[in-house]
């Protein structure tokens, strides 16, 4: 037996567990760990601040001792103390820069597979990639030090509150007017901020899927139709990218305008306090130099507030995003499966419309499979075969039940370790970005030619690859592809590449849509060859001539399970409902034997007429194992 291990934040990212505990949060620990950079930032920012105290002191003793006493000694050790302390002022100034873009480059090093990995999971709304582009932007830009030197206002006002009390309070009523307007310029943009990166996300998505889909849009004359689908969403955006604008330009104006009255205002009170005796003229320049420094760090915060805007939305979309990454359990390193499925009770719901009830796609559905069976799966249109596959392989996760692999539920494994046991084609195939030769191994670093090679004679293109220009080098995806492939080659090249390495589950969503009859045989040969090598093949077809392959059929139907067994006692079956035109309302759910016979062990399973069924509620407790009448064996 096993023990249960404790969860830890450090371990490799195998098993999940929902309900991820916060301190094991990826984004929350990578800030912590940045924890000591932001405190050395912060005391740079100190140093920095002092020192720029430099050339206000500089220009009051210049004009109350060097102008009024003529001592050239006295200005030339003067100049020499102040070239020295901006010298320390730059070589601060950058140190502080480049601890800021590094820990900007930290964050997206140790997130940014995370979060590539969670928008392949399909994580609803989950843009990390571009947040932590955002969010690196913003650490190496100005407003971070803007915000950096903020806390440090004070220090300036102290001083200008030394120099004489007009000249602070005058000082501080600015700032207090600085701080307004930023307030007002966060009010205002708040909102337009949110609808701005909502619809430059909608603006990218439609681009992406036009571009993808530009052979279909040129053939079908779609072209004026979809450019004035793009053309509205590229005006939505850019209008909502203008009414977070207009405000902040406004806004951004009216504070550096601000600023520089309140400079000349500060020069007036300060020549009015030299008038009167109470302060000497050096104070006057100082006392300006030192408001600026009061005023500068507000006025970058107001002028940068889009950026700083997008930066925290960006933070709190990450935070949530990584806090919904699951706890993590060590893996125990399980053997290789021999491709031994059980399925329990497995329901998958589809997503609410208009606030209702969400349907339901696929309804508890029960079945074993034992290594070398292979599996047939026909059904009506939407009547879930391809989320079952999804489900199989791990794709997506089920709302309710659960899939098992040699006994153990697919989040058990490593994901890498399974992944070499799973081979799965999807209804759409496309290649990635690289050679035809590591798409077919999975981009494997270690694969080998042979296995390669191996694949793509099972399914029978070696031949065709070898007639290509570059064979096996050739590239695919991108704009680096080299040359055009028909559908068929494209699912006969995704075949070979679910098929690498002879694994031992192989899911085949519709694998002989795009094939030609050559195809089809090379197909259903490659299907005998991997059950006979003990993998469970399991087949979503339209068209029956790939079902000579296999020795198992599942009909499918309102996702429910409408009939399994033999191959041959199910289609028989069918034949004969559709002879007898039997009304699909009225058929039961029989489980039939090797011999034909039927069993009556199995009750009776209502195939509706209406859509997929509605759950309103799942329950507390799953069934893990379902009654014998109600468990698939053929």
């Amino acid at each position: 037996m096993i023990a249960r291990r404790r969860t830890s934040c450090a371990s490799p990212p195998v098993r999940a567990e929902q309900g991820g505990h916060p301190s094991c949060n990826p984004y929350r620990l990578a800030l912590r760990a940045l924890v000591p950079t932001f405190a050395s930032v912060g005391l740079f920012s100190a140093i920095l601040n002092v020192l720029m105290l430099t050339g206000s002191i500089y220009m009051l003793q210049v004009y109350d001792r060097v102008l009024a006493s003529g001592s050239v000694p006295t200005l030339v050790v003067l100049f020499a103390i102040v070239v020295v302390l901006f010298g320390f002022l730059g070589v601060y100034d950058f140190l502080r820069l480049r601890l800021l873009s590094r820990a900007a480059l930290y964050l997206d090093h140790r997130l940014g597979a995370l979060a590539f990995r969670r928008g392949l999971a399909a994580v609803p709304e989950a843009e990390a990639t571009q947040d932590l582009a955002t969010l690196r932007s913003f650490l190496s830009g100005p407003a971070v030090t803007a915000l950096a030197d903020l806390p440090f206002v004070p220090l300036f006002l102290g001083v200008l509150f030394l120099i004489h009390p007009w000249l602070g309070l005058l000082t501080l009523a600015g700032a207090g007017v600085g701080v307004v307007i930023a307030l007002v310029n966060r009010a205002l943009t708040q909102s337009t901020l949110r609808d701005s990166a909502a619809t430059d996300g909608q603006e990218a998505r439609s681009t992406t899927q036009s571009r993808r889909n530009g052979e279909v849009i040129q053939a079908m004359g779609m072209q004026d139709a979809v450019t004035d689908r793009w053309a509205r969403l590229h005006d939505a955006a850019l209008a909502d990218a203008q009414r977070g604008s207009d405000p902040s330009e406004a806004l951004t104006a009216a504070s550096r305008a601000f600023r520089m009255l309140l400079q000349s205002a500060i020069l007036t009170v300060g020549a009015l306090l030299v008038l009167r005796g109470d302060i000497s003229g050096g104070m006057i320049i100082a006392g300006s130099v030192l408001a600026g420094r009061v005023l500068a760090p507000v006025d970058q915060i107001v002028g940068q507030w889009r950026i700083t805007g997008r930066a925290a939305a960006a933070h709190h979309r990450l935070r949530h995003i990584f806090a919904e990454t699951p706890s993590i359990v060590p893996p125990v390193d399980l053997p290789l499966p021999s491709g031994e499925i059980t399925v329990d009770g497995l329901t998958k719901l589809g997503r609410a419309q208009s606030g209702g009830d969400r349907p339901a796609i696929l309804t508890d559905l029960d079945f074993d499979l034992t290594a070398g069976d292979g599996l047939g799966i026909i059904g009506t249109s939407a009547s879930g075969k391809s989320t079952l596959a999804r489900l199989l392989v791990g794709a997506i996760a089920a709302d309710a039940g659960e899939v098992r692999l040699d006994g153990a539920t697919l989040d058990q494994w490593d994901p890498a370790r399974l992944g070499r046991s799973i081979g799965y084609l999807p209804q759409t195939v496309e290649m990635l970005p690289g050679s035809l030769r590591d798409n077919i191994a999975r981009f494997d670093p270690e694969a080998r030619d042979a296995e390669v090679i191996a694949a793509a004679k099972l399914v029978g293109i070696h031949d065709m690859i070898l007639r290509l220009p570059d064979g096996y080098a050739t590239q695919l995806g991108g704009a680096d592809q080299s040359v055009h492939l028909s559908g068929g080659q494209m699912q006969r090249l995704g075949l070979a590449r679910a098929v690498y390495g002879c694994p031992k589950l192989v899911v085949l969503d519709e694998p002989n849509a795009n094939l030609d009859s050559l195809g089809e045989a090379a197909l259903t040969e490659a299907i005998r060859r991997l059950r006979a090598a003990g993998s469970t093949v399991i087949v979503i077809a339209h068209r029956d001539s790939v079902l000579q392959a296999v020795n198992k059929v599942m009909v499918l139907e309102g996702g429910t399970i409408k009939t399994m067994g033999t191959r041959e006692a199910v289609l028989r079956g069918q034949a004969d409902m559709r002879v007898q035109g039997a009304p699909d309302d009225t058929s039961h759910a029989h489980h039939v034997s090797s011999d034909g016979g039927q069993k009556t062990a199995l009750r009776r399973v209502p195939v509706p007429a209406r859509a997929a069924p509605e759950i309103t509620a799942l329950p507390r407790t799953v069934r893990r194992a379902g009654p014998p009448h109600r468990r698939y064996s053929a």
